[in-house]
């Protein structure tokens, strides 16, 4: 013997009826509401009942058309009352008037109004209904319309909520996207420069590991200072993906460099044979974080490429201060754009287009090219703090 256990369906199994078989429901009712006296007490013939079906068969299609379905019930709604036969309440009206309140331009719910008004007066007056009724049915109409007027503002809202929540989620896509694209660069700029710097240094000692041990072991030392600056800021950028775990959380993490930075990677530079000036013209002012970090990003990847692909021997950074921008300058007296692997180019790599990236970021602008005296120069202007803080235009 066997027992089998049926359990019932749940709630999430069901369809929801559609608006149409709801629409089709409500004219039911309605239709057998406005029959029920022409069934019970009234005799008002075929015309009571062909006008109880006028007013309720339209509201079939209230929802497409609400202020001409409403006109059609509002008059048969007249005729029923005129023979004698309408029901306690004109459901049929009321079910049209909150419709118009609820679905209907505004600029139609006035004509509307004012139709209802008349075809209420003709209901009452004419059959010799009390006065009483008046207030009876205008309080029926005024709650069918203050229903319908409240189930619109509620429509407004959820439609004004949710394209809310559509810009917010293109707006975080779009953040993550930029976020991304940000990580990417810093990552590109770390590993290159700092590999960069190794490989050339590692090369180096090599040679010299026979014939200068001395420069041997100090290109050593920068092999190893060099990777523990790159493991730092690689932890910060790591600890920023990790976005359960604040920055202050993760170890050894370095806050992104900026230009008081510059003179640190100018002596780093110099140790592998690059000759490195900084200079500085007019009043530094303050810039935007994200500029900050782009300015000193700019340096660091024109150093790198000069380094790598340019076979130069020196190279100099210019600081230009304006009142409301930074003009950065970064030129070599290397191999011009046509012999460098990393100018403009299909044969370029990814270092200018981070670099063009970056600048465009901050609201800046970029050039690379030759430089005035030879060489190869790296141009950008990003914008600066004016007085007030706001970073200028």
């Amino acid at each position: 013997m066997s027992l089998i256990f049926t359990l019932p369906r749940g709630r999430t199994g069901r369809r929801r009826p559609g608006p149409h078989a709801i629409d089709a429901g409500i004219a039911a009712l309605v239709l057998v509401a406005t029959l029920w006296p022409q069934l019970t007490w009234a005799s008002a013939g075929w015309l009571g009942t062909v006008s109880a079906v006028a007013a309720s068969a339209p509201l079939l299609w209230r929802r497409r058309a609400p202020v001409s379905v409403a006109l059609l019930v509002g008059a048969a709604t007249t005729a029923l009352s005129l023979e004698q036969a309408m029901p306690p309440l004109p459901y049929g009206a009321l079910v049209a008037t909150y419709t118009v309140a609820a679905r209907s331009p505004l600029r139609w719910q006035l004509p509307a109004v004012a139709c209802w008004a008349g075809s209420l007066v003709v209901s009452l007056l004419v059959p010799g209904e009390p006065p009483e009724s008046f207030g009876y049915l205008g309080m029926a109409f005024a709650t069918a319309y203050a229903l319908g007027m409240g189930t619109r503002a509620r429509s407004a809202e959820i439609t004004a909520l949710r394209e809310r929540a559509r810009r917010l989620e293109e707006e975080s896509v779009a953040a993550a996207a930029r976020e991304r694209t940000r990580i990417v660069r810093d990552m590109h700029d770390i590993l290159t420069h700092s590999v960069g710097m190794m490989v050339v240094q590692a090369e180096a000692g090599a040679l010299m590991v026979h014939t200068r041990p001395d420069r041997a072991e100090t290109a050593f030392e920068t092999i190893g200072r060099t990777g523990r600056e790159a493991i730092g800021q690689l932890r910060h950028i790591f600890g920023v993906l990790r976005a359960t775990v604040p920055d202050s959380t993760v170890p050894d993490a370095e806050p992104p460099p900026g230009l008081d930075a510059l003179g640190h990677l100018a002596e780093r530079v110099g140790r592998v044979g690059l000759a490195v000036t900084v200079e500085s013209r007019g009043t530094p002012r303050p810039l935007p974080p994200e500029a900050e970090v782009a300015a000193y990003r700019l340096v660091q990847e024109a150093l790198t490429n000069t380094l790598r692909h340019a076979g130069a021997s020196t190279a100099e950074v210019v600081l230009d201060w304006s009142p409301d921008a930074l003009r950065i300058e970064v030129a070599d007296d290397g191999r011009g754009p046509g012999d460098r692997e990393d100018g403009p180019g299909p044969g370029g790599g990814y270092g200018l287009i981070g670099m063009r990236e970056r600048v465009a970021a901050c609201g800046g602008t970029f050039r690379a090219g030759p430089g005035q005296a030879g060489g190869f120069a790296v141009t950008a202007t990003l914008p600066a703090r004016g007085p007030s803080g706001e970073a200028a235009g």
